[in-house]
């Protein structure tokens, strides 16, 4: 189930990193700079998940029973 929630999470931050370029484009600043920070703080989340630890597991492996 960690895996699915993984991906969802990174499939929002690409489509919000898209977004913010298109509203960028179209001349907004304040909201595609929220969305950006946005999909950063999501994509940090997913790395740290994923990334595996001194003993070679992950945290995403570790949490599931």
């Amino acid at each position: 189930m960690t895996d699915v929630a993984l991906s969802l999470a990174m499939l929002t931050a690409l489509a919000l990193v898209a977004g913010a370029v298109f509203l960028w484009r179209r001349g907004e600043r304040q909201r595609p700079s929220l969305m950006a920070i946005l999909a950063a703080v999501m994509i940090t989340n997913v790395v740290i998940w994923s990334v595996p630890t001194t003993d070679g597991q992950t945290l995403a492996t570790s949490a599931q029973p």
